[in-house]
């Protein structure tokens, strides 16, 4: 049986200054980013974006992802806990963030520099879309290091059924690595192959759409459910809710009849 090995979440201390392994993961997924985009800015012309481009978006982005992955978190996932508690909502340094409200707060940023470029807002995502997963797969790393998000309950006798000492004694799912290894690994690899060439504007975000939420809601099955505002669920989780009109989105955005070229 495997057992989390209680990696210290602090990384190294830099004087009185700690450097967590979570936040190390976050600077993993920007440093992607950057070093990606600037090879699809260089490589793929049609995007009509430049290498400076990539650095204005990832400064817009990643106020978007910190300010709305933590408020989608107080909002979506521990609003009782946070509203008790209105200091920890600052402590982003301990963990705690929503995809979901993250992925709401990249949006208002690239709408906003969309606007400031002069550029579609379908331009904008279509471009960064492929970029996004392997940050989430380095967030979702530093998940597992901080020993958050555990799976349910797993049969004994699978191989990687993990003890979570934290938890119980109970073998459970390494439900972070499933889903770094599908909408993180996985899910770069089908936006990196499908967007290698021009498609028609909004289908390259549609297939993030529906293949994020998809691989995240088949990942909730293996992962113990958040409480969330509606309460412990086992049937549809808060993350399977969310990811529910992503899906619905995408698909219009993927089926759709390409506008008429004027």
């Amino acid at each position: 049986m495997l057992i989390h090995p209680q990696f210290d979440p602090i990384a190294l201390h830099l004087g009185p200054l700690a450097v967590r392994w979570y936040g190390l993961m976050y600077l993993a997924g920007f440093l992607a980013f950057l070093g990606l985009g600037k090879r699809r800015a260089a490589r793929q012309s049609w995007h009509s974006m430049s290498t400076t481009d990539v650095d204005d978006l990832l400064f817009y982005g990643a106020l978007g992802v910190v300010l709305g992955g933590r408020l989608g978190q107080v909002l979506f996932y521990e609003p009782g806990y946070y509203f008790s508690h209105p200091f920890e909502i600052l402590a982003v340094w301990k963990g705690g963030m929503s995809f979901h409200g993250g992925f709401l707060g990249v949006l208002l940023a690239m709408v906003l520099w969309a606007r400031k470029s002069g550029k579609t807002f379908f331009q904008v995502t279509d471009f960064i879309a492929p970029l996004v997963p392997l940050g989430l797969m380095a967030g979702r790393i530093g998940n597992f290091i901080n020993g958050e998000l555990w799976g349910r309950v797993a049969d004994a006798a699978l191989p990687w059924a993990m003890i979570f000492p934290q938890v119980d004694a109970l073998p459970r799912h390494p439900s972070p690595l499933y889903q770094a290894a599908g909408e993180g690994l996985l899910l770069f690899v089908i936006l990196w192959i499908y967007s290698a060439r021009q498609r028609s504007p909004g289908a390259v975000s549609g297939a993030f759409l529906v293949g994020y939420g998809v691989l995240r809601s088949a990942a909730e099955f293996f992962r113990e459910p958040d409480a969330g505002v509606f309460g412990f669920s086992y049937t549809v989780s808060m993350g399977q809710w969310l990811s529910l009109p992503m899906v619905v989105l995408g698909l219009w955005l993927l089926l759709r009849k390409p506008p008429v070229e004027r």
